[in-house]
């Protein structure tokens, strides 16, 4: 990983064209983004691997969409209207509101998760904290809530407020028995959604990390309440070994350890279900190349468990910044059907065609972070090549907003080069150059993590035959071009480079 900085990303990510601060021409707002034309397609990418991988590859899950504003009712029972909320100070002097936690982490290099407002105010006043804005002092801590509220038709009335959702998870639930009735599905099965959430976060920061306006990939997971067993849970993820930080040695400031999935089952740390579930997560980030020495799996403290949750297992990016989520994954129990069926009257309970009995399931729920997997992802790749003297993103190619790039090796061929061009375009997202020197061109593609780069040169005349260049070891092969097409969905599927042409020499 890069030692750049947070603002380093953000700069370098703005003057490549994937991430734009909201409104810029405005002043811009916290927390809203852009994402620009090399950055709409890299988070396409990353959504649609998303869905294909725990949708459509699977015969267990379905998906739907639903509607980003939603009655108060919705969110009064999922608990949001009452719990959904951060701990807030203000400074007495120049009125600026901070997160107490974030603030006190900021100035004294502590990890103050879970706390509660009693223990943050005594924190504050023991170290005599101050604003960090004018060194004025602060008040007693508050709570603020994060849900957008929105007002819905013309009468402004109680009853016509609603809000944004603060989570997709809850669409999912209400939509449960719709699902049901309209869907062949059985238990255990799952319900998959991707949609933007919203909320209104106190001090955003960290760039794409904390927003208020932000992405989701999430699936509830509908087992048996007595089923313990995971039929799904293979070798395959029981010898996943990975870097675990328990609630014990986070409370002990003991240091995090690797550990086999086998292993936090056979201690009764996590049941078969959230193992089966959080080891397919953490493989759907490292099959997309990131590097495992920067993931680690963490588990809540009892403190810190949402309201809804019996246990939860986060899994942690290692940014510049520090150990940070970019996937939850939570025991949701009966919580939420058994509160909209509270709520709204109607029956959660569904028929198990197997057991012959009406029952509620219980939920498990694997939510990963659309944006924060993005920034994870563009983090990982980026890399400053001494050698080349630019930066080369190594994006995995089925994440490079663009999979290919062609060049004509001087202006005199170009006819040849765009023909070439247009035959690939319409099967691979594609882009043509023809200015500068090829040396800069590839260059160019480097920095934005284009994986293979076409040359059309004198010889492809003669020879019918072009120079396709690998992103990251330099290496070029010569193709037929005929062939040229089918050698890039091999590549594009993982085939060894030198295996899919004739080698030539390394630039």
């Amino acid at each position: 990983m890069s030692k750049l900085s947070i603002e380093d990303l953000s700069i370098f990510a703005k003057k490549k064209g994937f991430v734009f601060p909201s409104t810029e021409i405005y002043g811009g707002m916290s927390g809203f983004f852009e994402y620009g034309p090399l950055g709409v397609e890299l988070k396409n990418s990353l959504k649609q691997h998303w869905w294909k991988t725990f949708v459509q590859d699977r015969d267990d899950i379905c998906g739907i969409d639903g509607s980003i504003i939603s009655s108060g009712k919705v969110w009064e029972a999922s608990g949001h209207l009452s719990s959904f909320a951060d701990l807030l100070t203000e400074c007495s002097k120049c009125k600026k509101n901070h997160r107490a936690d974030h603030l006190i982490e900021d100035k004294l290099k502590i990890n103050v998760e879970g706390l509660g407002a009693d223990a943050l105010n005594k924190i504050i006043r023991d170290n005599k904290l101050e604003c960090p804005e004018c060194k004025g002092s602060l008040k007693e801590i508050a709570s603020f809530n994060l849900m957008f509220p929105v007002q819905v038709g013309a009468d402004a009335t109680k009853d016509s407020t609603a809000y944004l959702r603060g989570e997709t998870a809850q669409l999912i639930f209400t939509a449960f028995k719709s699902v049901v009735d309209s869907s062949r599905v059985k238990l255990p099965f799952g319900i998959a959604q991707i949609g933007k959430a919203f909320r209104n976060e106190i001090s955003p920061r960290d760039f794409l990390f904390r927003t208020r306006e932000f992405e989701q990939m999430e699936i509830e997971y509908f087992i048996r309440p007595k089923e313990k067993k995971c039929p799904l849970l293979s070798k395959r993820q029981l010898d996943l070994e990975v870097l675990f930080y328990s609630e014990s040695a986070q409370k002990s400031k003991k240091e995090q350890k690797k550990v086999k999935i086998s292993q936090l089952v056979k201690n009764k740390v996590m049941g078969e279900w959230h193992a089966y579930w959080l080891a397919e997560s953490y493989l759907w980030y490292t099959e997309l190349g990131m590097q495992e020495k920067n993931l680690r799996i963490r588990e809540h403290t009892s403190e810190e468990l949402s309201h809804y949750s019996s246990g939860t297992f986060d899994i942690d990016y290692n940014f510049p910044f520090g150990w940070k989520e970019i996937h939850g994954n939570a025991n949701r129990g009966q919580f939420d059907l058994t509160q909209h069926q509270k709520f709204s009257g109607k029956p959660m309970d569904i028929f198990d065609e197997e057991t012959k009995e009406k029952m509620i399931p219980w939920v498990v729920e694997p939510s990963f972070g659309a944006d924060r997997a993005f920034l994870a992802f563009l983090y990982d790749a980026y890399h400053e090549d001494k050698e080349r003297g630019n930066i080369v993103l190594k994006l995995h190619p089925k994440l490079a907003p663009f999979k290919v790039a062609v060049f004509p090796l001087v202006n005199k061929i170009e006819e040849q080069a765009l023909q070439v061009y247009l035959l690939l375009k319409k099967d691979f997202i594609s882009m043509f150059d023809r200015s500068g020197s090829v040396g800069r061109r590839y260059a160019r593609a480097d920095e934005i993590g284009i994986p293979y780069c076409v040359t059309v040169d004198f010889d492809t005349e003669k020879d019918k035959s072009v120079t396709i260049r690998d992103r990251d070891t330099t290496k070029q092969i010569r193709v037929k071009i005929t062939e040229l097409k089918d050698v890039l969905r091999k590549l594009l599927d993982g085939e060894k480079f030198e295996s899919c042409g004739k080698v030539l020499s390394q630039k």
